[in-house]
């Protein structure tokens, strides 16, 4: 188990008795010596000090994975864990996404209102980039929602705990992964105005007549707007986009 964000301590404890192995990742080093000293009786966790928007956690899993298979006592399996900060949920989730962790499952709790967006269908207030994003990589569950009640002292919003599986392929042919997530970022930059307006003002070498060439060209209606789109369609636009630009080149 990986454990990240704040919280070790009662969350590591409890991991510890259901896993073979805890690597714990704090970034306070304050709190390295009271987690050493409130964690000494259970042998099977380590404590890293570093940031974990900075932690290659793939370097991290194989070398405890090595030193596991040297020991005799190979790992099954490599799961993360964690209460995410709710003000850096975002950068944490698109970084062990974007990284590729080598885990069976990512569970994390943070907030309610992120997990709906996490998991929103298009056309629905709370779909935006994110959503895409996290549907791209994986399939997102809804493990328990958690009142503010269970926390003292109580936050001023609810939380969710959600477990996210890595998807063993992308659910739709991208030609490029970088140009989709751009199409994405742009669709969704003018969300109340037509998809033309973002891509012509997220690929400036388009322009307005060009966005319009792609939109049509991908079999859309010229007044579609990109919060409709799902992850299919995102992807002929993006594959549009990327054939269009080959043709310019050559």
């Amino acid at each position: 188990v990986i454990e990240i964000g704040p919280g070790i301590g009662v969350l590591t404890w409890e991991a510890a008795q259901r896993a073979q192995k805890v690597i714990a990742v704090e970034i306070d080093q304050n709190l390295i010596p009271i987690l050493g000293e409130t964690l000494r009786e259970a042998d099977n966790i380590e404590i890293v000090n570093q940031d974990i928007l900075k932690t290659d956690l793939n370097t991290l899993i194989e070398a405890k994975k090595a030193e596991a298979e040297a020991a005799g006592m190979p790992l099954a399996h490599v799961r993360v864990i964690g209460n995410l900060p709710y003000y850096i949920t975002t950068p944490i989730l698109m970084k062990l996404l974007e990284d590729g962790v080598a885990a069976d499952s990512i569970t994390v709790m943070m907030q309610k209102e992120v997990a709906e967006r996490m998991r929103a269908l298009p056309g629905t207030k709370a779909y935006g980039a994110l959503s895409v994003a996290v549907q791209y990589y994986c399939e997102a569950e809804n493990v328990v929602t958690v009142p503010a009640s269970c926390f003292v002292p109580q936050p001023k919003v609810t939380s969710a705990v959600v477990r996210l599986v890595r998807r063993a392929a992308p659910p739709a042919a991208i030609d490029s992964e970088a140009l989709f997530f751009r199409t994405v970022r742009a669709s969704f930059a003018m969300r109340r105005k037509k998809l033309s307006n973002g891509l012509s003002s997220g690929f400036p070498e388009l322009g307005k007549a060009g966005a319009e060439a792609v939109i049509a060209a991908a079999g859309f209606d010229a007044n579609v707007r990109g919060e409709t789109l799902g992850i299919p369609e995102f992807a002929r636009i993006a594959n549009e986009i990327v054939r269009r630009r080959e043709g310019m080149r050559s």
